[in-house]
């Protein structure tokens, strides 16, 4: 073969792998400020010089000889005319010793201020000073687990779109549409055949509420054509990267849909403080995932209708970085040092998104010391100087409270409830099915209150708080404190608890319901007994009672 025409081909070649790589995995091409980008031009350049220097310096032909079964077997032959000079050997090891001069550079050991302060002042506060009282009603009861099993029934009652389609179980996002807190879960096509067959993209999405397990919608008036791990071009980061990110570092595609019900991806947009360490959030590459459309944002210049551009790992990462460089690197008695705890969740404060999570020693006990809640837009952060127990230890202490039905317990919210903080979670059964909830107090997590709805678990709890002598400020609706005879009083079970409905004769038009729960006196009281109820006031007919006293059983 002509060496000349050899040379162009071996060349060729290495552009046509190098291209292929590129349009495979569309990595980050920037070499200066990012790992990935660095390793990738070391192998580029040492490829090419190294290749170079052995035609240069060297006669690397193919030989052509019959093999031991008579195929054709070509071994390299490299015969070399002279030694490669020490430039060369320079050039080959350049972007080798630029890779590991970086990273050494880039370490905790040069810049731990700078690991420390990456997540900057946090602002102290009181628990009940910023942290809004939530509206039960409002409170996300659906986790990601039940949302994606939620959404794939919803799939399946569509007929012959099962085959067609998988919902994107890796990529749900809990966010604010128009106001309400749902579960958006993307659908994706089932195998390359689908994609094919549907160019245009799968046909819409679906959307879970995270306050009602009944409420679940398809949305099919808008197609989801670019998508992760999608065929050719209609891959989100293919697309992303060939759309203009070329030496950008994106991370952490997000699915988030507009006020109009439009769904796009939000492609986080970083950059390295420190060498190939320490990713601080830039901004955002948003690509409308029907059309392909795409614009780059910084955080200062992002729409509105998006709740989040924060990676969750960055900001785990950053808190920490905080409490593990707290008094330097060279801590090892482990002074002042703390770490969140092993599990975080994202809630909604004052229409705001935020990643909450605690904070415990590093002796990885059941105990916080503190609760820190992030801004996943600004990365402004709150903390709560509090000693409490850790989500885990809420988790146990819920699950025990309902241990012979083997009920699992979801990762909990924080609440500010009546003036205290309290953990809230969801109890599941095997099935994945809600079937209670529970409500933990933070600082004392054998307190705990169950029901099999919201408002039996809060009343149980409420009434465990005062048993355990924890005062609560309540910032509900004013209460009103009434006595009368019992006219009327019959019990009924409600969701498997007892509750009794009275009226009483001084007030003929209203109707009271009682909890059982509220007093042991209610299943001894009759008609004719005299009885104190406290309600909240309403123009209603129908009073939900809570506090009783039957008066005949006062001492004398």
């Amino acid at each position: 073969m002509n060496v000349k025409k050899y040379k162009l081909l071996t060349y060729l070649g290495m552009l046509l792998l190098i291209a292929l790589y590129i349009f495979v995995e569309a990595p980050n091409l920037n070499p200066f400020f990012y790992a990935d980008g660095a390793f990738f031009w070391a192998i580029v350049i040492t490829a090419f010089i190294g290749v170079w220097a052995l035609f240069r310096f060297g006669e690397l032909t193919i030989q052509f000889i019959p093999g031991s079964k008579g195929r054709a077997e070509r071994p390299f032959n490299y015969v070399p005319n002279e030694k490669f000079p020490k430039w060369i050997k320079i050039l080959l090891v350049l972007p080798w010793a630029f890779l590991i001069i970086m990273m050494i550079a880039s370490s905790f050991i040069f810049n731990w201020k700078t690991y420390r302060d990456q997540l900057g002042e946090s602002n102290v506060v009181q628990f009940s000073s910023d942290m809004q009282a939530v509206d039960l009603a409002q409170v996300p009861i659906v986790d990601k687990t039940l949302a994606l099993n939620l959404a794939d029934k919803k799939l399946g009652e569509r007929a012959g779109l099962g085959s067609q389609v998988v919902i994107g179980r890796y990529d749900a996002t809990i966010q604010r549409v128009n106001g309400k807190l749902v579960w958006a879960v993307p659908l994706y096509h089932s195998g390359f055949f689908k994609w094919l067959t549907n160019l245009s993209g799968t046909p819409g999405y679906i959307l879970v509420s995270a306050t009602d397990v009944n409420d679940v919608d398809y949305m099919e008036n808008y197609r989801v054509k670019y998508q992760p791990n999608n065929y050719l071009l209609h891959d989100i980061k293919r697309h992303t990267r060939f759309g203009g990110a070329w030496f950008d570092g994106i991370t952490d595609p997000s699915f988030e849909i507009d006020d109009n019900g439009q769904p796009y991806w939000v492609y986080t947009t970083y950059r390295n403080l420190r060498g190939f360490n320490l990713p601080e959030a830039t901004g955002a590459w948003v690509v409308n995932a029907t059309t392909g459309e795409m614009a780059k944002y910084t955080i200062e210049t992002l729409p509105g209708w998006i709740d989040r551009v924060q990676p969750e790992d960055f900001i785990i990462s950053q808190i920490d970085n905080k409490g593990e460089f707290v008094r330097g690197w060279l801590n090892f008695a482990d002074k002042d040092k703390f770490r969140s705890s092993p599990g975080h969740i994202i809630v909604y404060n004052n229409d705001r998104c935020y990643l909450f999570t605690g904070m415990t020693s590093v002796s990885a006990d059941e105990s916080a010391i503190g609760f820190i809640m992030v801004d996943m837009v600004s990365k402004e952060s709150i903390v709560y100087q509090m000693a409490g127990a850790t989500e885990n230890a809420a988790m146990s202490s819920a699950q025990g409270k309902v241990q012979h039905l083997n009920y699992s317990a979801t990762f909990p919210l924080i609440l500010n409830l009546d003036g205290q903080p309290t953990y809230f979670m969801a109890l599941k059964d095997q099935a994945g099915l809600i079937k209670q909830y529970a409500f933990v107090s933070v600082t004392n997590y054998s307190v705990v209150g169950t029901g099999e709805t919201i408002e039996l678990a809060m009343r149980d709890y409420r009434q465990n708080l005062k048993s355990g002598g924890i005062s609560t400020v309540i910032e509900s609706e004013e209460t009103e404190k009434i006595t009368g005879t019992v006219l009327r009083i019959a019990p009924e079970i409600v969701e498997g608890d007892t509750v009794y409905k009275m009226i009483l004769n001084e007030y003929q038009d209203r109707i009271f319901i009682v909890p059982g729960m509220l007093s042991d006196e209610l299943a001894l009281t009759r008609e004719g007994d005299r009885v104190e109820l406290e309600y909240p006031k309403s123009e209603n007919l129908i009073f939900q009672a809570e506090a009783f006293d039957n008066m005949a059983f006062q001492q004398k």
